[in-house]
């Protein structure tokens, strides 16, 4: 019996050391953990939580939180490159919108001089009207995609003949097509199309895309409006100096233009307002470049007639 006790007691401090020795590691395992969270809080660094001892399920947790620094500092580096992004947007819309605006000071001011001929005054009105249009029409694509991206916008669902829509809304740029030297090719399926969405959004998304042909276009353009399967398709495409590969993929981005078009007068919205639009309308819109021809596609669900 005296043995059996003191064997007991002696399994008992065994076993009580053997926990003191485990509290003591999670202990100093959980003060390294708060040591180096302190430090991760105080500074801007790629630094990953280190185990200190390996004990219980304490490497989980530091893997756990590794992961979570991971994507924060992901999502954190994706901020500051929309927040460069923006700034530099800001600056070209800036400079696109003061250039225009400083040359139709400019012609102002020629046009109050006793010294202009009639004939010569008569034409700085019309470069003046043509730079107050063009600051215009940029301030108009700033305020339509700011209430896009605002949600302020409301998209109706009626039931649209998107073949007389294309029709219509083609025929309005002929005197631009006219002033190219240059006649579009137009492709229209001989039965009527139809659509669910809002006339004036569907409308607007076929006047950007002709707009954009126009600015970034010299020549080959042709516009088309098809069914494929349950899709209705248009399609507009041009042959193109001023795009390249590399482009594509940002094409459809808030102010982005390519390096070759930045003389344009653009914001670089007008793709992207074509992209909210379609999506809002639950269509899809694609673009390439097959060598020098950029194409542009927007589809939608077809529609009984």
């Amino acid at each position: 019996m005296y043995v059996m006790f003191w064997g007991g007691i002696i399994l008992l401090l065994i076993i009580i050391s053997i926990l003191g020795s485990k509290l003591c590691k999670y202990q100093s395992q959980i003060r390294h953990i708060q040591k180096e969270l302190s430090m991760l809080n105080r500074e801007d660094t790629n630094y990953r939580l280190s185990s200190y001892c390996h004990i219980g399920k304490t490497e989980e947790v530091i893997i756990l939180f590794n992961d979570i620094l991971e994507g924060y500092r992901k999502e954190i580096v994706g901020l500051k490159r929309e927040n460069s992004a923006y700034r530099e947007s800001i600056t070209s819309i800036s400079h696109d919108i003061r250039t225009p605006l400083t040359s139709a000071k400019g012609y102002l001011q020629m046009l109050v001089s006793d010294a202009v001929s009639e004939d010569k005054r008569h034409g700085y009105i019309v470069i003046v009207e043509q730079r107050v249009n063009d600051v215009t029409n940029m301030l108009n694509q700033l305020f339509e995609y700011a209430r896009v991206e605002a949600g302020e916008m409301e998209f109706a669902s009626d039931h649209l003949n998107i073949t007389n829509l294309f029709i219509d809304t083609i025929s309005m740029f002929y005197d631009d097509f006219l002033e190219k030297d240059c006649e579009p090719v137009i492709e229209v399926v001989d039965t009527p199309l139809y659509i669910k969405g809002d006339r004036s959004a569907v409308v607007r998304i076929i006047e950007n895309l002709i707009k954009n042909a126009l600015v970034h276009g010299i020549g080959e353009y042709c516009f088309a409006l098809k069914k494929q399967e349950n899709r209705v398709v248009l399609s507009f495409s041009n042959k193109t100096d001023s795009i390249e590969e590399k482009d594509v993929e940002r094409i459809f981005d808030r102010f982005y233009t390519t390096d070759i078009s930045r003389t344009c007068k653009t914001t670089g919205l007008g793709l992207a307002i074509v992209k909210e639009f379609v999506h809002r309308m639950e269509g899809e819109v694609c673009a390439e470049l097959q060598e020098d021809i950029f194409i542009v596609r927007a589809e939608f669900p077809c529609e009984k007639g």
